[in-house]
């Protein structure tokens, strides 16, 4: 059985199954997850259509930090929608680059202690739509981040289904310094044997060139709540 299955016990003691829908607006179900997004998901909510920048083009539908104060990204289709996985892979190469802007934001909505604390070695992608292809079902299990597929549906009486169909749990990030993974930009120069220079760019944990090297110096690159049981256990939230 694939599908999460609700019933109802009528008036004659019979159980009726309860057919579940999809939402007439995405920015619904975004609010109501918003809302209850601790106790659904396990994950403290920070922000909503969140920005991030001319570079990445884009808003994240929302922004968290989960149980174990690692980051979160959030996003919503309220159909079914191939592309909400590729669009959250994208936008952690924006959360890459902007250690400094995340923990600002955690500072002022939890405090300096949690912004203290935040976890960067495995950043957290949870997708939340009414389905997902059989390719994104697949092609999850080919990266190496940690992301939640997680299918939704509403029903009559302002219930809410959320079942995850899909996790992976990434690869962790070795931070042998914390202090120095905070470091997001620190321009450096490269020597090549002419004496000429080429400026670097350190973002996070990877080195790219700012801009082409004279010297031809390459460029060099270095849950829902999450489930403590085996993949296929559906977790799910009632409201």
């Amino acid at each position: 059985m694939s599908e999460l299955k609700l019933f109802r016990l009528d008036a004659d003691g019979r159980d009726v199954e309860l057919r579940g829908s999809t939402v007439a607006l995405e920015v619904e179900l975004q609010r109501r997850i918003e809302a209850g997004m601790e106790a659904m998901l396990g994950i403290r909510f920070l922000a909503s259509e969140y920005p991030t920048g001319p570079w990445h083009r884009g808003r994240i539908d929302s922004l968290g930090l989960d149980e174990n104060g690692t980051p979160a990204l959030i996003e919503y289709k309220k159909g079914a929608d191939s592309g909400v996985l590729s669009q959250a892979v994208s936008y952690l190469s924006w959360l890459d680059s902007a250690r400094h802007e995340f923990e600002a934001l955690v500072k002022e909505k939890l405090g300096s202690e949690a912004a203290e604390s935040i976890d960067w070695r495995n950043p957290r992608m949870v997708c939340i739509a009414a389905g997902f292809s059989h390719h994104d079902r697949v092609a999850v299990h080919r990266l190496r981040e940690r992301v939640d597929l997680v299918r939704y549906r509403v029903f009559d009486d302002g219930l809410l289904s959320l079942l995850l169909i899909e996790s992976t749990p990434g690869s962790t990030r070795p931070i042998s310094d914390r202090r120095q993974s905070r470091e997001r930009e620190v321009t450096a120069g490269a020597a090549s044997e002419d004496g000429k220079t080429s400026a670097l760019a350190w973002v996070g944990s990877e080195t790219w060139p700012a801009r082409p090297a004279a010297s031809g110096l390459q460029s060099r690159t270095s849950g829902l709540r999450s489930p403590n049981s085996s993949r296929g256990k559906a977790r799910w939230w009632f409201g």
